[in-house]
């Protein structure tokens, strides 16, 4: 079922309803209008019979001349009128009724002669009553000319107000239908943003957040494609290598054939590495959550990234902590932030000297814990400071993979850390700022 009929049977059901209710409301109160007017007509009527009975000449006592003529009573059509005296003698009727009626109770009653069902007034008036009365048949019959012909404007209205009811929601669901007709008339690889003219303020959310989706799904597709670019590239050379080695062990006895085997283990380590990285940084680059509900404080995420530190250098690694060093947990996932620091502190000890120690301390600020991560290395150009965060990217006498500080950046982007570099004369200085929980740090 479409969504123009949808809504018009649902407006239409409470148009008709509403519709019913009022009409029938409006004919219960013509019916009772009407029935009210017909009843003072009986009540004129005898008023009048009464006036005109006062001025005709006294009526002698007993005797035919007490009669008069119901000609003299001037009686409208369709209705009929009686005059009696106190004894119960008919003094005139009205012409062709032959019928009695019932007059010995004044004002209003409803009685029956001959099968027919009558609506009389009698009214006591000196020596006489006059009693006028009308079918109720007929009253009924006026009562539906009456009501017909107030419900043809009332049905007219009804049928109407449907017909602008399904133009009305047909124009009002009309920029849904130009923005279907642009999606139809796109590129099924199209991912530029949508756009329609003229749409209403409650629709604006929608496309809005239609163009975010095409967005995301644009950034999506352009991470795929990096990450498969990028691992194209960066895994030829490590795989080319373990080949080219494997072939020198093969064609070689001896020691140069431990050192091809060598060699090739240390390409097969370092493509590991690389593959590891990759697909850590795909994850933390998408929308895969790292979420396992464990809680988490700085000093327990810096005591485990000291335990994962590479080249077990681990007894190279020292920690500092701070007297405001916070013990709130961190709101960050756990991994993300162990995963973090590890690179941190594994990109400084690839960069210091084998015997000078790397130094982990950790602070407290409003709001964040602080790790600063120092080594004692050659430091870094001051031009070479906005790549470090780049994928793939190697200073000169650098051995890693060029993906631990990427990952470190898309974390920060991911969970609303910041990073800051600080080259020194004596080494690099690498400041991680960790949020922790609101209600904690308050």
């Amino acid at each position: 079922m479409s969504l123009r009929l949808r809504l018009s049977l649902i407006l239409g059901g409470a148009f008709i309803m509403i519709w019913a209710l009022a009409a029938a409301w409006m004919f219960r109160d013509l019916r009772s209008q009407m029935m009210f007017s017909l009843d003072q007509r009986l009540v004129a009527s005898a008023r009048m019979v009464a006036g005109l009975v006062e001025q005709l000449p006294p009526l002698p006592l007993n005797g035919e001349a007490s009669r008069f003529s119901a000609d003299q009573l001037s009686i409208p059509d369709g209705m009929a009128c009686q005059v009696s005296s106190l004894r119960g003698e008919i003094l005139a009727r009205s012409h062709g009724n032959e019928q009695n009626l019932d007059d010995q109770r004044s004002g209003f009653h409803d009685q029956e002669i001959d099968g027919a069902h009558w609506r009389s007034f009698t009214l006591a008036r000196g020596d006489v009553r006059i009693t006028t009365a009308d079918r109720q048949q007929e009253r009924e019959a006026l009562n539906r000319s009456v009501l017909l012909a107030a419900s043809v404007p009332v049905l007219v209205a009804l049928f109407g107000s449907l017909g602008v009811l399904w133009v009305g929601v047909g124009q009002g669901l009309a920029p849904l239908q130009r923005m279907r007709d642009a999606l139809r008339k796109r590129s099924p690889d199209s991912l530029e943003p949508l756009h329609v003219r003229a749409l209403p303020s409650e629709l604006q959310p929608l496309l809005d957040t239609q163009n975010q989706l095409f967005l995301r799904i644009g950034q999506t597709i352009e991470r795929e494609r990096r990450l498969t670019g990028d691992a194209a590239h960066e895994l030829r050379s490590p795989l080319t290598a373990i080949k080219t080695h494997l072939q020198v062990a093969r064609m070689t006895e001896g020691e140069p054939r431990e050192q091809a085997l060598a060699h090739a283990e240390e390409g097969a380590d370092r493509l590991h590495r690389t593959l590891e990285q990759l697909l850590l940084l795909a994850r933390v680059e998408g929308s895969l959550s790292f979420d396992d509900g464990a809680e988490c404080n700085a000093e327990q995420v810096a005591r485990l990234a000291m335990q994962d530190a590479s080249q077990g250098d681990g007894q190279r690694l020292q920690l500092h902590l701070s007297p405001d060093a916070p013990s709130a947990s961190l709101a960050l996932p756990s991994a993300l932030a162990i995963a973090a620091l590890r690179n941190l502190l594994d990109n400084a000890l690839r960069h210091s000297p084998r015997e000078q120690p790397v130094h982990l301390s950790l602070a407290g600020e409003p709001g964040y814990a602080v790790l600063t991560v120092r080594d004692f290395g050659q430091g870094i150009p001051g031009t070479d400071l906005q790549h470090l965060t780049q994928r793939f990217w190697r200073s000169n006498h650098s051995t890693g993979c060029g993906l631990g500080l990427a990952i470190v950046q898309a974390i920060v982007q991911r969970c609303g850390c910041e990073l800051h570099f600080d080259n020194q004369a004596d080494g690099l200085r690498v400041t991680l700022k960790m949020p922790i929980t609101p209600a904690a740090s308050a």
